[in-house]
């Protein structure tokens, strides 16, 4: 699996107002652009990472409206892997591995048996002024 999104030859980037509505527009980017990019929207990888997203950008759209009023989805595959990230403005980093492990963790705890039950990785980037952050998602394809 590639390790360097940067590398990755496909990319889309979608930002959207903060709003439930998000939720749905961000899934649907998701499968134009994976046909788009000539993978299946049957393939194994593709349901599991349209939950893991829409999880995430449910949890921006619950937790982080106020101080974010836009969501940026990145979207990215390569010919060994789909990544993705959700961005918001608001500085909260959600402990993503301790997620599987605590007690009512809810979604993240969701989004992390996922990821780690298919080989995948997260990480949580946040921006150089610390003011907001980055989920990033990558899978295995």
């Amino acid at each position: 699996m590639s390790t360097q999104l940067e590398a990755l030859p496909h990319r889309h980037v979608l930002t959207l107002p903060n709003t439930p509505s998000a939720v749905r527009l961000a899934r649907e980017t998701a499968e134009d652009a994976l046909l788009e990019w000539g993978i299946g929207l049957r393939h194994p990888t593709v349901d599991p990472a349209l939950l893991i997203l829409g999880e995430l950008v449910t949890n921006t759209v619950r937790h982080a409206a106020l101080l974010s009023p836009h969501v940026t989805v990145i979207y990215a595959a390569g010919h060994d892997c789909l990544a993705f990230a959700v961005h918001d403005r608001h500085p909260y980093q959600p402990p993503l591995y301790g997620a599987v492990t605590g007690a009512g963790a809810g979604g993240i705890g969701t989004v992390m048996e996922l990821v780690l039950g298919m080989g995948g990785s997260a990480v949580v980037r946040a921006d150089a002024d610390g003011g907001g952050k980055s989920i990033w998602i990558t899978l295995p394809l």
